[in-house]
């Protein structure tokens, strides 16, 4: 099995999922050089893994499709042919991230123990605990601090 140490330039595909041992996996699009290759081929998508605590926490909690990305590593090739090849990422820079994306359909959100509905036809935010216990019915999402925050006033911090 091959290994090159090398640093890719990429956009985050989807939202990096955690995998086992302590690690997180994201896949990264890698555009080609449109100068230098045919227009037939496309941008390649290479499978990224890093089991180093900062990155892992950057990626799971910070990173979201759309990204700019610079992942350095050791690019290991594939044990068998067809197989795509892996990036064992060891630095990772944002170069540019994503935009703010416009929610288009109901999308639930959670905030440490609470989770709230993010419903684009409506203003006001239902959110309740993890639990499913009914916290209320913030007016705007600028709001759902406040109504968490009195809400564990209230119940002495325990949702």
């Amino acid at each position: 099995m091959d290994t090159k140490h090398c640093a890719l330039d990429g956009w985050v595909d989807a939202i990096p999922a955690p995998g086992p041992r302590d690690t997180a996996t994201f896949d990264l699009i890698v555009p080609t050089d449109l100068d230098a290759v045919e227009e037939d081929i496309h941008d390649t998508v290479v499978t990224c893994t890093s089991g180093d605590p900062r990155i892992v926490h950057e990626l799971l909690t910070a990173i979201q499709p759309g990204d700019l990305l610079r992942a350095t590593g050791t690019l290991v090739q594939p044990s068998a042919p067809g197989e795509p090849a892996r990036l064992v990422v060891d630095a990772l820079e944002v170069l540019d991230t994503a935009l703010v994306p416009v929610l288009r359909d109901m999308v639930l959100d959670r905030y440490g123990d609470y989770v709230v509905i993010f419903d684009p036809d409506r203003d006001q935010v239902p959110v309740f605990t993890a639990y499913g216990a009914w916290v209320g019915l913030a007016d705007n999402p600028d709001a759902i601090a406040h109504l968490i925050d009195i809400h564990e006033r209230v119940n002495g911090g325990d949702s």
